[in-house]
């Protein structure tokens, strides 16, 4: 790779990163959205690997690490986090996340990328469709919230989506308030992320073809410019959030996301 080709990855990366940063803050979602349909046509241009799906979402979930926290330490100064909630999912979203991190070794690219394309595919017609909760249902208690864990952070480390996607509309189901259910899966996506990298990151380990600066399935080059530039707008998004009206940027982004689901279904 000659230092041009690699300066345009890299950029590909900062620009990736600014609007995730926003995107994350804003929203709720993680960022692995965006991130990972992304990544997987970078590293299909630039890497000449073939797991380029699984390179994507392993460090999509590492940069995820770094932009909920620039996105959770800006809600919680609006005092929006639930953390009586969080402290009920983490204890299964730690174990979902690092089992459906660990187990990607065993499912193939082709199949990650139409797993991701569905998700994406469900998570943007929610969006459109601005579904409304039961208003009668409540929270469950520490099984319920456990269970819910384990699958939310499962399905969010599998498809490198942080926790935030999934948390957010399990949150309003349950009669959270937007925002403290955005603010709430922003915090519940530092946990996912965490175990979800550790074991993407071990799942790699004895991969081979991997290039160089990689470890595992983190990619080094793509998370530092991700991180460089959502560190820093996240928490503009999370500010946008309590002045912005975030029920019609959640249909326009959920159009945008059917673009990028039938990219990863049938595209890759």
């Amino acid at each position: 790779m000659t230092e041009l080709s690699f300066l345009y990855e890299f950029l590909t990366y900062l620009i990736t990163g600014a609007v995730v940063g926003v995107a994350a803050g804003l929203l709720g979602i993680g960022g692995g959205l965006l991130i990972v349909p992304v990544l997987s046509t970078v590293f299909l241009i630039f890497l000449d690997i073939q797991e380029v799906v699984h390179l994507a979402i392993g460090t999509s979930l590492a940069t995820i690490l770094v932009t909920s926290y620039a996105s959770v330490k800006a809600h919680h100064q609006h005092a929006a986090v639930r953390w009586d909630i969080f402290k009920l999912l983490t204890g299964g979203v730690l174990i979902g996340a690092f089992v459906g991190g660990w187990s990607s070794q065993f499912i193939a690219s082709n199949w990650l990328a139409k797993l991701f394309g569905i998700l994406e595919l469900l998570i943007a017609i929610n969006m459109l469709l601005a579904l409304k909760p039961n208003p009668h249902r409540q929270l469950p208690g520490l099984v319920g919230n456990t269970s819910a864990g384990v699958i939310i952070g499962w399905f969010s480390s599998l498809v490198g989506i942080g926790g935030g996607t999934l948390t957010t509309p399990y949150l309003q189901w349950n009669n959270i308030s937007m925002h403290q259910a955005i603010a709430t899966s922003a915090a519940v996506s530092l946990p996912v992320a965490l175990a979800g990298t550790i074991g993407f990151l071990i799942a790699g380990l004895d991969a081979s073809n991997l290039p160089r600066y990689a470890t595992g399935y983190i990619y080094w080059p793509a998370f530092f410019g991700i991180v460089l530039a959502s560190y820093f707008t996240a928490p503009i998004g999370a500010r946008w959030a309590h002045q912005l009206p975030v029920k019609t940027l959640k249909r326009f982004f959920g159009v945008f996301l059917i673009l990028l689901a039938i990219k990863m279904l049938f595209f890759i």
